[in-house]
């Protein structure tokens, strides 16, 4: 397939469902060889989403991994991609990293247990991190890495104070990578949703108070859909792109300008 991201071998974490799987159909649109959906438990989702690509003419496989396992979990990833990398293209490289995988509870400062400050960070930072580690030295030169965070870095939202707290050190990481990698021309970039419609806000959006005051955030009076964040990020991803690095997008739709 011809496109911006023609030929490139992508992985994607949390791309089973939501956000995650909207940018693997949106890099198998653009033309993307191989796309790495990895997934924790949901087979069943991530199995359709790889039909889904497939049927638009990419290859894509189901890569299991429980980010909750922190460093181990991030190595499992790269080896379950590398083989199949190795054995579809003949080469253990890899084009573009999305880390988009997150939880997100809705935990005030009190009712945050050390447990779930522990799981949170486990999932939104450490995997994250240890998996750009394992990746470095295999991201061809001119490669990209994509970060997924929130706009809850911009807004402040004492209901989910840990949980910003792990995207904001994400993007921290987003900075201080990206001369890291400057050299061999591979962006480190971060993409920054605001409130998305997607099987994890479903249920409090189901509520018409709560949905009428998501839409409110926005300029543009809606809330966002998952195509609208995978686009913003399909973009990164190019050539186009070339010349962003350490920053991060924001894709909130203009919320709270």
């Amino acid at each position: 397939m011809s496109g911006t991201l023609s030929n490139k071998v992508a992985l994607i974490t949390g791309s089973s469902r939501g956000i995650g799987r909207a940018v693997a159909l949106a890099f198998a649109r653009n033309g993307a060889a191989l796309i790495g959906v990895h997934y924790s438990s949901n087979v069943e989702a991530a199995q359709a989403t790889i039909r889904e690509i497939e049927a638009i003419g990419a290859k894509a496989v189901g890569i299991s991994a429980d980010l909750r396992n922190g460093k181990e979990a991030a190595d499992s990833i790269w080896e379950q991609l590398r083989e199949v990398a190795v054995s579809m293209t003949g080469e253990s490289k890899l084009d573009i990293l999305v880390n988009n995988a997150g939880i997100a509870p809705a935990l005030s400062l009190a009712l945050t247990t050390e447990a779930a400050y522990d799981e949170l960070m486990t999932i939104n930072l450490k995997a994250p991190f240890f998996l750009i580690q394992a990746v470095a030295n295999h991201i061809r030169d001119n490669g990209r890495i994509i970060n997924i965070s929130t706009g809850f870095t911009r807004i402040a939202a004492p209901t989910h104070p840990a949980y910003a707290a792990s995207k904001g050190a994400l993007e921290t990481l987003t900075l201080a990578l990206a001369p890291e990698f400057g050299p061999r021309g591979i962006t480190v970039n971060t993409v920054m949703p605001g409130v998305t419609e997607t099987d994890m806000n479903a249920a409090w959006l189901s509520a018409p108070e709560a949905r009428a005051g998501a839409e409110a955030l926005s300029a543009f009076s809606r809330v966002g859909q998952a195509a609208d964040v995978a686009d913003i990020v399909a973009f990164i991803a190019s050539h186009e792109a070339r010349w962003t690095t350490g920053q991060v997008i924001d894709a909130t739709g203009g919320a709270r300008l």
